[in-house]
C-alpha cells in the first residue's frame, strides 16, 4: 500500500502506481496547480470523502486554474474527494468494471465553480458515478462531457447552472442517466444514448430562464422521464 500526502501552493504532479490495493492522499492548496494521476490494477483508491480501507481522507483540491488528469486502469478502483475553486480543467478516465467516481466541485458555495471543463471516460460495466457540481447557481459557464461505453453503469450528476452545457454520450444496455439541473441562468443538455433498457430521469428547473434538451436514443425497452420547469420547484419523476 502506498499513501502520498502533498501540500503546496503551486505545484507540478506526477504520479503513477502499478498493482493492487495503492492509496493516494493529496491536500492541495493553492493557484494554478497541474495534477497528473495514474493507477493500474484493481481496487485502487484516490481519497477523499472518508474513503476506506485505510481511512484516507481526502483528497482535497482548493484554488483556482487547477488543470487535474486522472487514469484509473483496472477494476473495482474508487475516486473520491471535494475539488474547491474556479476555471478547472479535468480529464478522468477509467478503464475496467465496478468502479466508483465521487467528486463535489464546491457543493456549499464557498468560493464559486465557473469556468470548469470537464471531461469523464469510461470503458468497462457496472461502474458508478456521482457528480455534485456548485451551488446556487454558480456554474457559470460550465462545459461538462461525459463519454460511457459499456453496460450497467449508473451516471448520477447535479449541477447548479449559469450557463452551463452539458454532453452525455452513453452506449450500452442496461445505463442509467439520472440529471438534476437548476439555478438562476440558462442550461443546455444534450444526451445521445444507443441501447436497450436504459432509464432516464432528467429533470430541468432554472428559475425564470430557458433550459434547453436534446435527446438521441436507439434500443428497445427502458423508462424515460424528463421534466422542465422554469419556476425552479423541487419536482420529481
Amino acid at each position: 500500500m502506498k499513501i502520498l500526502k502533498l501540500l503546496t501552493l503551486a505545484m507540478m504532479l506526477n504520479v503513477s502506481l502499478y498493482g493492487a490495493d495503492n492509496e493516494i492522499y493529496i491536500d492541495q492548496s493553492g493557484d494554478t496547480a497541474n495534477i497528473d494521476l495514474e493507477q493500474l490494477g484493481s481496487s485502487n483508491i484516490i481519497g477523499g470523502l472518508d474513503s476506506t480501507a485505510g481511512s484516507l481522507t481526502p483528497l482535497d483540491l482548493d484554488g483556482n486554474t487547477l488543470d487535474l488528469i486522472l487514469n484509473q486502469i483496472g477494476d473495482s478502483n474508487t475516486f473520491l474527494g471535494d475539488i474547491l475553486g474556479d476555471n478547472i480543467v479535468g480529464y478522468f478516465n477509467f478503464d475496467g468494471n465496478s468502479n466508483a467516481f465521487t467528486i463535489q466541485v464546491d457543493p456549499t458555495n464557498t468560493y464559486g465553480a465557473d469556468g470548469s471543463n470537464l471531461n469523464v471516460q469510461a470503458t468497462g460495466d457496472s461502474n458508478t458515478f456521482n457528480l455534485d457540481l456548485a451551488t446556487n447557481a454558480i456554474a457559470s459557464n460550465t462545459d461538462l462531457d461525459w463519454i460511457i461505453n459499456g453496460s450497467s453503469n449508473t451516471l448520477t450528476f447535479d449541477i447548479d447552472v449559469d450557463g452551463a452545457t452539458s454532453y452525455v454520450d452513453i452506449d450500452g444496455d442496461s445505463n442509467t442517466v439520472t440529471y438534476d439541473g437548476d439555478g438562476y441562468a440558462n442550461g443546455y443538455f444534450y444526451l445521445d444514448q444507443t441501447g436497450s433498457l436504459r432509464t432516464f430521469n432528467i429533470q430541468q428547473q432554472s428559475t425564470l430562464a430557458s433550459d434547453w434538451l436534446k435527446i438521441i436514443s436507439n434500443g428497445d425497452s427502458g423508462t424515460v422521464c424528463v421534466i422542465q420547469d422554469d419556476g425552479g420547484t423541487a419536482i420529481g419523476c
